[in-house]
């Protein structure tokens, strides 16, 4: 079973279009997208585990210019 989740991202003045591409090209994100409101981009991401969904985050994402605080929320399935 796949997992699923959202990664709300903020991000410094004026570079979320830029973090959303970014973003948009890690293997696992299936969608970025820049928004308005308290966050700035937000990510659809898949994983084939939960530690692989964190390696995503932690190694990837966080690692990216720009990006000064994500949370994730995995989907629940019911």
């Amino acid at each position: 079973m796949v997992v699923q989740a959202y990664i709300l991202i903020q991000t410094d003045v004026g570079k979320a279009a830029e973090v959303a591409r970014a973003i948009s090209a890690l293997d696992g994100v299936t969608l970025a997208e820049d928004v308005t409101g308290p966050y700035d981009v937000i990510v659809r991401a898949e994983a084939r585990n939960v530690d692989e969904l964190g390696q995503l985050v932690v190694s990837r994402v966080q690692g990216l210019d720009g990006i000064t605080r994500t949370l994730t929320c995995p989907v629940v399935h019911i």
